[in-house]
């Protein structure tokens, strides 16, 4: 669910995951035993700088200073802000007591897992600033994140993400996947996985919750928008192989008209984008209908080379944290500038998708039709960390080429036609009828 990629790759030797029984008598130590115990500092010393350069890190990404003083082995953390008045001390000897105490006195030692304590407190660390979108990620979480924007994994077929209330929510089902055949909806509540409560969940964890071994199954609890009952559905996990563009052709009344359908914007659209691309060129079109319904979003730099097909100039402006706007101008060949154009989208519209439906409303590029989109309107940059873990640090809110923010709010299209819940049943496509109609 990251919108731009970019990785910090650092020379690290992998840390020991083993674990320490720390209980011992003081009063009854020997010269071993006062070997052992320098292993054990060693230990807690090497997990504490780990800890110290992870805490660093995410303070930097955020554009702050961080001073680290030190009285014996206890750190104290300065954070530097925009001026002195803003200066944090923190002082790290809690963290050090607790991390120190945990294996001393918890009952059950095999459970005392050095790494997983300190992936623990990084999550904690990142979870404490309250955007649901900021994330770290272990190694597994990470792979699983990296395997959804290739395009090829095994689970039930949707993009998540969350309201704004926060709470986990269907962005939308992916096109012929078990999760659209058993009919999620965009906007879909998750309130529960396999019983478990969702309510505090990361993304990354309901992630790894939802996927699995194709042939498998997971319950999911939801709740649909404007309905009060919860309900729920139990999906068969599958080889998801997401195919990102589709291309097909309607003849109407004045020629022919090419439907391109992006599900995605992964790892391999541009390629397949292009292909569809040139077919339409060599079979000289009347018009296009690009259809975004349902389409979750994924890598910014794709929407970016697809928007520039059809548009000249800025694609998205970029908000920092400092208040500086950034212009991103289009990296795609302009090969449809000239070309009639209507694009479909709808509630499950995020994000990516979004950006790409901002950019052809606000040039007037062509008409947008359909319903809402989503409204998920940040930029999250995507951090490698040594070890395979990960981190997703949220950098930015993107605006329009108007200025426009449209994050908890949505793109209204220009001409709204919804969808029923007959329509869906029946097999029935207004909105497409519509974009046809007009084109």
């Amino acid at each position: 669910m990251s919108l731009k990629k970019h990785s910090a790759h650092k020379k690290h030797e992998a840390e020991s995951s083993e674990t320490i029984d720390t209980s011992f008598d003081d009063s009854q130590i020997t010269p071993q035993d006062n070997k052992k115990k320098g292993s054990l500092l060693s230990f807690f010393v090497q997990f504490l700088i780990i800890a110290l350069v992870f805490f660093a890190i995410g303070f930097t990404v955020g554009q702050k200073k961080v001073e680290i003083s030190r009285k014996n082995i206890v750190p104290t953390i300065n954070i530097l802000n925009q001026s002195p008045a803003d200066t944090q001390n923190v002082d790290f000897s809690l963290f050090w007591e607790v991390f120190k105490i945990l294996p001393e006195k918890y009952l059950d030692k095999s459970a005392v897992d050095g790494q997983k304590m300190l992936y623990g407190a990084i999550s904690g660390m990142v979870r404490s600033l309250g955007d649901p979108y900021t994330a770290f990620l272990d190694p597994k979480q990470n792979e699983l994140i990296k395997t959804d924007i290739a395009g090829s994994y095994e689970g039930v077929g949707i993009q998540i993400g969350f309201n704004e209330d926060k709470r986990l929510t269907v962005i939308a089902p992916l096109k012929g996947t078990p999760a659209e055949r058993e009919g999620l909806l965009a906007k879909d509540l998750i309130l529960k996985i396999d019983d478990i409560d969702t309510f505090e969940m990361t993304l990354p964890e309901a992630v790894e919750k939802i996927r699995g071994t194709a042939g498998t199954r997971v319950k999911l609890q939801l709740l649909r928008e404007d309905e009060t009952e919860p309900f729920e559905k139990e999906i068969e996990r599958a080889q998801i192989d997401v195919k990102t563009v589709d291309l097909e052709y309607r003849n109407v009344e004045n020629g022919e008209i090419a439907i391109i359908s992006v599900s995605r914007f992964g790892d391999k659209t541009d390629m397949e984008w292009d292909s569809a691309v040139e077919e339409i060129i060599s079979k000289d079109v009347d018009g296009v209908i690009v259809d975004m319904r349902n389409n979750p979003g994924g890598l910014l730099t794709s929407s970016i080379y697809l928007a520039g097909d059809f548009v000249k100039g800025t694609i998205v402006k970029q908000k920092l944290s400092n208040g500086s706007i950034q212009s991103l101008p289009p990296s795609g060949q302009g090969r449809l500038l000239k070309i009639k154009t209507i694009i479909l989208i709808n509630e499950g519209s995020a994000s990516a998708a979004e950006i790409f439906a901002g950019a052809i409303q606000d040039k007037r590029r062509g008409q947008l039709i359909g319903e809402k989109t989503f409204g998920k309107g940040t930029v999250q940059d995507v951090v490698d960390l040594p070890g395979g873990s990960g981190l997703h640090v949220t950098i930015a809110n993107w605006l329009t080429p108007n200025e426009n923010s449209i994050h908890g709010v949505g793109i209204t299209p220009d001409i709204v036609i919804e969808m029923t819940k007959e329509d869906r049943q029946n097999d029935k496509d207004p909105q497409l009828d519509k974009a046809l109609e007009v084109i």
